[in-house]
């Protein structure tokens, strides 16, 4: 276990570099404040230092919104506001307490997108929470397909590669005509249900003729973690608390 002013001075801080890659994005993003004591907190129960993009976003930040609220990655700590997010302590379900022994059972969900989509960075056992890729890898649990790719990125690298305007490409049939006006109204609790659901032929023929809905995240995790249920198909996991 390392001390939080073990993790907290290192000689080699990402927070500016990351300022520089936000100040200088083409993607719409909000920067959400931090807190410093639970950023601290959040920081000590990661283990992960200040030099790491990880480490600086727990410490410095409530979490990014990126590409009008399509998606949101979560922060160290959370703050009050319209466009508040939860913080990574209550996605993952933290302890009340510091717990030196505690780890997040199938991984660490960072981020989740408004179709009920989940980023989780692997733990150190992948394979035995049933999710592809290999330890420190970031992963998508897909709702058109109810499954997790593996992206073969770290998380600092994942990070780069949402801020260089990548999110266009890997959302391609994704998106329909009209979707950022539909995604501006919603607020970070909401996503949208869609009906012929995501993963059936209908959605994937046609997604612009689906009827569409703004529902709490949760509803989508429990939804799409039911579908896989019925369907069939692998559990997908933890899938965020909040």
């Amino acid at each position: 276990m390392r001390e939080l002013s073990e993790l907290n001075d290192g000689d080699d801080p990402a927070w500016p570099g990351l300022q520089e890659e936000f100040a200088t994005t083409s993607v719409p993003l909000k920067v959400l404040p931090g807190d410093p004591e639970q950023g601290r907190s959040c920081l000590s129960q990661l283990q992960v230092s200040v030099e790491s993009y990880l480490g600086a976003l727990a410490l410095h930040s409530g979490g990014l919104i990126l590409d009008g609220g399509w998606l949101r990655v979560f922060g160290g700590s959370t703050m009050t506001g319209a466009d508040a997010l939860p913080s990574l302590a209550q996605v993952n379900c933290f302890p009340a307490a510091f717990d030196p022994g505690w780890r997040p059972a199938d991984g660490l969900i960072v981020a989740q997108d408004i179709l009920g989509g989940v980023f989780a960075l692997n733990g150190h056992d992948a394979a035995k929470a049933g999710r592809p890729g290999t330890p420190g890898q970031v992963i998508y649990f897909a709702p058109d397909s109810l499954e997790w790719q593996a992206l073969e990125m770290g998380y600092g690298t994942w990070l780069t590669w949402l801020l260089t305007g990548r999110l266009e490409q890997f959302y391609g049939g994704l998106r329909w005509p009209g979707w950022r006006a539909e995604v501006r109204v919603l607020s970070p609790a909401q996503g949208i249900a869609f009906y012929p659901f995501l993963w059936s032929d209908e959605a994937h023929a046609n997604l612009a003729a689906t009827t569409r809905r703004p529902v709490p995240v949760m509803e989508l995790l429990r939804m799409n973690a039911d579908f896989c249920q019925q369907l069939g198909v692998n559990s997908p996991g933890f899938l965020g608390s909040v």
